[in-house]
């Protein structure tokens, strides 16, 4: 497959490329070089894992902290 460089240095993912790698807007894409070769990468699979894990609301910092060392250390929350 083949797109084409535009004059303000963007492109379009095809759409079979688009579809079996699931992307939607507002994925993020993370870009390399790796010997001469560009390679992309979406990001969308690893931000999903943590997809719920951002409470809102009133909170309690200190036990936050309290309980993200137990987790880091193994011992659950």
């Amino acid at each position: 497959m083949q797109t084409v460089i535009t004059s303000k240095f963007q492109t379009t993912i095809p759409k079979k490329i688009r579809e079996k790698l699931k992307l939607v807007v507002n994925d993020a894409l993370e870009w390399q070089i790796e010997g001469g070769k560009i390679i992309l990468k979406p990001l969308h699979e690893g931000f999903m894992l943590r997809k719920n894990s951002v409470k809102i609301g009133v909170g309690d910092i200190d036990e936050d902290i309290v309980q993200a060392k137990r987790i880091r250390a193994g011992q659950g929350g």
